[in-house]
């Protein structure tokens, strides 16, 4: 049996790591939502229903990961491919393509706000990612 997924300050497992992270969307939706410094969901600025989708799937993927611990790999696994996708799609398309907007706002190409969504969502999906597939091989899952 796999310990909980949150234990004492003293003694991190990198899975109180993803677990805290996920937990972090609360802060990530106020600063998005009351103050409108959107870092987590940058590139998804101009669709704000797949925003408030996306901050719901992150707050189901928290609710399972504390339901259900032994999950917590498997979970952050997957999201975080559908999230290192996502970043790397969206990121090269803002970076290849020009649009009447840049154009028009002389925004540029990509914005420091979808910089740092890059380098923190992109940084914590590649840190699951990279932990998800060890332990999963580990478990012979793979």
């Amino acid at each position: 049996m796999r310990s909980p997924a949150v234990k004492t300050p003293g003694n991190p497992d990198p899975s109180t790591i993803l677990v805290l992270y996920y937990a972090a969307t609360v802060l990530f939706v106020l600063l998005d939502f009351a103050l409108g410094f959107n870092i987590r969901l940058a590139f998804l600025e101009s669709l704000p229903m797949v925003r408030i989708a996306y901050y719901g799937v992150c707050f189901s993927c928290l609710a399972l990961m504390l339901w259900r611990p032994a999950w917590t790999v498997l979970i952050s696994a997957f999201e975080s491919l559908v999230t290192l996708s996502a970043l790397i799609i969206g990121m090269g398309m803002r970076a290849m393509l020009l649009t009447d907007r840049m154009l028009e706002t002389g925004s540029g190409f990509i914005t420091m706000p979808e910089i740092y969504n890059f380098m923190i969502s992109g940084g914590m999906a590649y840190v699951a990612w990279v932990k998800g597939i060890k332990d999963l091989k580990g478990q012979n899952r793979l």
